[in-house]
């Protein structure tokens, strides 16, 4: 069976009048106040920074559990009037979605497990070489209540190459959406003389067992790239902004760059000439600029060449 979406999705929240409405827009509200809540015991220190791009895939599920932690930890803002003492968010890490907020079963007067909503969490390490989140996401629109969420959070250590996870706004959005999205722009937005169906997962519910099959599966995928969710678009607006968040005081996008020039081993000479190339990115100097820009560029080649000096002491 194949998807036949003619016309772009649309968003379909739940319901106002749903009994759990409320706390899924305090949810809301509680993820992105994330970043002034979370806090890390995990300190990363004698890292080279020709090392600094292997930080997502060892650190990437750890930040995720940290999260989970905070938004039990926020519960006065999701739960103001404790209406919901006995759920909690738990972590779930081999299934669909990977954080449930849940009735726990163990605790007094909870009969049965009783499922609020379900959050697929999924970290992005800001200074990663790809630029963009690498996730896949390949979960049926069934598999999906309309309470669901998709949540991506970008995050940094708080010195670039060493002390502890910071973390900033995150991407949030419908996860059912998402996934008609991503079917959607598979078979009529994306370029290419390729077969677009897609094969849609049957029989399926929100919440589904471990051994259930929930993905979408493309007829013909080359590339292995079905599922690449900000390859979508759907990022597109949001990415731009969070590549400008500051580290150091430097936007993000520029460490990134410049960590790329050590990205493979190179000469001296290639080195340097690459610096400069970025030295001119940064300050535009073939273009006009006032005297508040200026300072601000100058901060950050000055971080570039500090960062560079403690490289090769």
């Amino acid at each position: 069976m194949t998807t036949l979406f003619e016309s772009e999705p649309e968003r379909n929240p739940p319901d106002e009048n749903w009994f759990g409405y409320e706390v899924y827009r305090r949810v809301r509200e509680a993820l992105f106040a994330l970043p002034t809540y979370f806090r890390s015991d995990t300190s990363i220190e004698g890292m080279l920074a020709t090392d600094i791009f292997t930080l997502n895939a060892a650190f990437g599920a750890t930040i995720e559990d940290q999260v989970v932690s905070t938004l039990n930890r926020m519960r006065e803002v999701w739960d103001p009037d404790e209406k919901y003492t006995f759920y909690r968010f738990v972590r779930q890490p081999q299934t669909f979605p990977d954080v449930l907020l849940k009735r726990d079963a163990s605790e007094a007067g909870a009969l049965n497990e009783e499922i609020l909503l379900g959050i697929e969490l999924k970290s992005w390490y800001l200074l990663a070489k790809e630029g963009e989140p690498s996730f896949r996401f390949q979960v049926t629109p069934d598999a999906c209540a309309n309470q669901d969420l998709i949540v991506v959070i970008p995050w940094a250590l708080n010195n670039v190459i060493s002390g502890f996870p910071k973390i900033f706004a995150p991407y949030v959005e419908l996860a059912k959406y998402a996934a008609e999205y991503r079917n959607y722009h598979w078979q009529y937005i994306r370029q290419t003389r390729s077969r677009t169906e897609i094969v849609i997962a049957e029989s399926i519910s929100p919440y589904p067992q471990k051994s259930d099959k929930i993905t979408d599966k493309p007829v013909y995928d080359g590339g292995n790239n079905f599922g690449r969710f900000a390859r979508t678009g759907i990022m597109d607006s949001y990415l731009e902004i969070a590549k400008k968040e500051s580290l150091c005081g430097i936007a993000a996008e520029h460490w990134l760059n410049f960590f790329k020039i050590f990205q493979e081993q190179r000469d001296e000479e290639y080195i340097n000439a690459e610096l400069n190339r970025l030295r001119t990115l940064v300050t535009g100097s073939d273009r006009e600029i006032d005297q508040q820009i200026t300072d601000a560029l100058e901060k950050i080649v000055s971080g570039i060449d500090d960062l560079l000096y403690q490289m090769q002491r």
